[in-house]
């Protein structure tokens, strides 16, 4: 017997991590950073569908609570730890920066703490979240860097900067976001693929 869960309730759940570790280093090692977007992408594609697939599963009450721990140690990976090597993969290097990154990464693991104490003291599912997912970052970041097109340096850095600021915020702040359902899993799912399509092709 070894420790953990390993059964296809949780699969999609370390594929995304695996994805994720991959993108870490396609962002320092081989100087593809338009793949570790992908990357990125691809993890939060995961995170999407993981919690679908392990409901259709028959779980016992401890891989229950087993599967939210283990949503989240992955999510600190892919969506605090692989942003921040890509923000320094895009040379956002000041001294500035670190306190960025050090905000971002504080909001985002105070986030996923909040949410799964929620989520513990509720027995029915929750229709919305509280504050910004860290997983909407999976998105948001590759959307922003897209105005590397059609802006200069001068003016994409600040903005980029500020979008790395703004969904910080966001995920400390107490506002309700919808949480997707139904159709909207395939919308997102779409939307995606047409992204990781762009990125591919065209960049």
């Amino acid at each position: 017997m070894i420790i953990g869960k390993w059964n296809k309730s949780v699969i999609l759940t370390y594929v995304g991590m695996f994805v994720s570790i991959l993108g870490i280093f396609l962002a320092f090692a081989a100087d593809k950073l338009n793949y570790s977007l992908c990357c990125l992408m691809v993890a939060g594609v995961c995170d999407l569908f993981d919690g679908m697939i392990a409901r259709r599963c028959k779980r016992t009450e401890e891989e229950k609570l087993f599967g939210i721990e283990l949503d989240s140690l992955v999510d600190v990976v892919s969506f605090i730890a692989l942003p921040i090597c890509i923000f320094i993969s895009m040379g956002l290097t000041h001294v500035w920066d670190i306190f960025i990154y050090m905000f971002f990464a504080l909001a985002g693991v105070a986030r996923l703490a909040y949410f799964n104490v929620v989520t513990a003291d509720s027995q029915k599912a929750i229709k919305y979240y509280i504050g910004l997912p860290v997983t909407y970052v999976a998105m948001i970041f590759p959307l922003l860097y897209l105005l590397k097109l059609v802006l200069e340096d001068v003016i994409f850095v600040p903005v980029f900067t500020a979008g790395i600021v703004i969904v910080s915020i966001l995920e400390m702040l107490k506002i309700n976001v919808i949480k997707p359902k139904g159709i909207w899993y395939g919308i997102f799912g779409v939307a995606a693929i047409a992204l990781l399509v762009v990125y591919l092709v065209f960049i």
